[in-house]
């Protein structure tokens, strides 16, 4: 029995090691013929970083995703619960296998708040973006309910 625990401790250690590892690759800026031009410092990972540290989108950039959506040309594609995608990722999106190719929509709460997002194609969960979990006001913990919309 004491093996057993031991070996899913040492699995559980190895894989906290590969999501770490994923993290900060991911944060790790990209060749700059390549990089995007930057309005914000990339988020910096530790103790003590919080929502708003994390969330590099500008307020431009929050304010035209919670205007109000077009009266058509939407299709719903469906109902997903979601969880809190990776902190480091940047922008105002969600995955979820809802989404066949990529594009732009909008997730809805069962509260009726609304925020414009890059749809992403997924496997799995569900995961929206730290921004737009903060744009909507969601505690980070949720596991909301969304409706999801593509233009």
């Amino acid at each position: 029995m004491q093996k057993i625990i031991l070996l899913s401790l040492a699995l559980s250690a190895l894989s906290g090691c590969a999501a770490i590892d994923r993290i900060t690759t991911r944060a790790t800026p990209a060749p700059a013929a390549a990089a995007p031009a930057v309005t914000a410092p990339p988020p910096v990972l530790g103790a003590g970083a919080t929502a708003a540290t994390l969330d590099t989108t500008t307020e431009e950039e929050k304010q035209a995703a919670l205007a109000a959506p077009a009266a058509s040309g939407e299709r719903a594609l469906g109902t997903v619960s979601v969880s809190l995608g990776g902190p480091a990722e940047p922008g105002i999106w969600l995955r979820s296998a809802l989404v066949t190719a990529a594009g732009k929509g909008r997730v809805v709460t069962a509260s009726g708040q609304s925020v414009a997002v890059d749809l992403l194609p997924g496997q799995g969960a569900a995961q929206l973006s730290l921004a737009a979990y903060v744009a909507l006001g969601l505690p980070l913990t949720a596991l909301p309910e969304v409706t999801v919309f593509a233009n």
